[in-house]
């Protein structure tokens, strides 16, 4: 035999047409080789801006002299513009807040840059910054879920009518729609996207002004700070402003119930991808090839969001052991190495999500092979018991006849419909053709098309309203950026007019 060799495509493997998607390669491959972020950058960002809000709030309420707020916002404006370049090597031995601190005073001079931390503490200014840096990550795993409840239920409309097996114990069950479990994954996504948007409730509560533990004797306006830093409410206690991280815990809790429910999601299309099962074919561009045997496709993303989808457990479990040793005031077990974990975790917990909307959407189920293993795995039998019922016979009787029957159709190779009506004759007035099962299960949220497009309906409606109410937190948050560089400009632009 001769064979043609043609070079190595770069676009796949003799096996696969095409790459694994972009959106992958970036989760898996391309972000271990990327730059790594500015530390100092994103570390005195986050506190130059609660710096911006709280001296526009001290000038305002005649704390400070607004001359001077005005000169030391135009030094924080110029390093914030240098991306804090001036700080890069700068020893900081008491942390990089009071090393920027100390420059200011050193390049201000301490009359203004001595006024910046008037009627505040690393505690509050700490417990401000962590509630600014959840914002990107909780906003991102939210709209990553989001969109993969949106492709679950656009798949569960497509194939309302593709009939397969509904597995327990890992055997044929009853008859259901491919459909119809995407919808079910849908619905239980909708109540982990619901925690989520509830854990994030703390982010919006402001804690500045809270002082070291006691609040401050200096007249100082949360309300203000609130609004300019785009918060909902300003926290009233101050003891529990600076002593709880509370919400961290609650959202990799929250996090930790969606990656259950991925990795379970995750187990199902492993297994009905294999080729033992063949119930599903994914696309080239969400599987892998193997480096020495050419044959294989790899659902190896699945892989992934098993690996992935339980991060926030660890970080759970790490965050909540720090916490639990500390007193309930201000403690850097919890204010510090309590909320470390929680980065990585989310980042982590986001691209299990977005790993596994990816297989979703490269995922079409085989039709011909979902119905041959609804029938070969009897999965009628449960509806042919109910049209006993209807006869009048016992339920646990016409389960016991039923199964008598099944055990028939297997010892004579036979289909469970043939051994039935040879059996009942004239009590079998139904067809038990699979997919007419699944369409007559219309109670108790079945397969049927139009209680599955109503669960469809009822998921797409709690989707909406989380999103909505998301996209109204996210105006409001750009509307206070936008005020906080106006309340900044005011405060500056009077010292540069001749």
């Amino acid at each position: 035999m001769t064979i043609a060799h043609h070079s190595p495509p770069t676009g796949g493997t003799g096996r696969l047409t095409s790459p694994i998607s972009a959106a992958a390669r970036e989760i898996l491959f391309d972000r271990d080789t990327a730059p790594a972020p500015d530390p100092v950058a994103a570390e005195l960002g986050l506190i130059s801006q609660v710096d911006r809000a709280h001296v526009v709030m001290l000038a305002e309420r005649g704390i400070v002299d607004r001359n001077r707020a005005g000169e030391l916002l135009a030094g924080i404006e110029d390093l914030r513009k240098q991306r804090f370049a001036p700080l890069h090597d700068v020893p900081a031995p008491r942390g990089r807040y009071l090393a920027y601190e100390t420059h200011l005073i050193d390049t201000l001079g301490a009359e203004v840059g001595g006024i910046l931390h008037s009627g505040r503490s690393r505690n509050d200014l700490n417990a401000t910054v962590v509630r600014l840096r959840l914002r990107e990550p909780h906003e991102r795993l939210l709209a990553e879920s989001d969109a993969l409840g949106r492709a679950l239920l656009d798949r569960a409309r497509r194939w309302a009518d593709v009939t397969m097996p509904a597995y327990t114990h890992h055997q044929p069950a009853v008859p259901i729609t491919y459909g119809h479990y995407l919808a079910g994954v849908a619905s239980a996504l909708v109540r982990d996207v619901e925690g989520l948007w509830q854990a994030g409730a703390e982010i919006d509560q402001n804690p500045l002004g809270a002082g070291a533990v006691g609040g401050t004797s200096l007249p100082v306006d949360q309300h203000r700070t609130t609004a300019l830093l785009g918060f909902a409410t300003p926290i009233a206690n101050s003891l529990h402003a600076v002593a709880s991280r509370d919400l961290v815990l609650r959202q990799l809790s929250a996090a930790t119930v969606l990656g259950v429910l991925l990795c379970r999601v995750a187990h199902d299309l492993q297994a009905w991808t294999s080729a033992e099962a063949g119930l599903l074919r994914l696309a080239d561009d969400v599987v892998g090839s193997s480096s020495m045997m050419p044959q294989k496709r790899n659902p190896f993303l699945l892989e992934h969001v098993q690996g992935r989808a339980l991060a926030p457990l660890g970080a759970f479990t790490a965050s909540a052991s720090a916490m639990a040793t500390a007193r309930f005031t201000n403690a850097i077990a919890v204010g510090t190495e309590a909320v470390a974990p929680a980065w990585s975790a989310l980042e982590a917990a986001t691209d299990a999500v977005v790993l596994l909307r990816l297989v979703v959407e490269g995922a079409e189920p085989v039709p011909e092979r979902m119905y041959a293993r609804a029938v070969d795995g009897q999965t009628a039998a449960t509806y042919l018991a109910e049209r006993l019922v209807d006869t009048g016979v016992p339920f646990r009787q016409a389960h016991h006849d039923v199964g008598a029957i099944a055990k028939e159709a297997l010892a004579a190779g036979a289909p469970l419909h043939e051994v039935a009506r040879a059996r009942l004759g004239g009590q079998l007035e139904h067809a038990l053709d699979p997919a007419e099962v699944a369409q007559h299960a219309a109670h108790g949220g079945g397969p049927a098309r139009a209680s599955v497009l109503a669960a469809v309906t009822e998921a797409e409606t709690a989707y909406a309203r989380i999103r909505t109410a998301a996209e109204d937190r996210r105006w409001r948050w750009s509307k206070a950026d936008v005020g906080l560089d106006e309340a900044v400009r005011s405060l500056i632009e009077p010292r540069r007019t001749p």
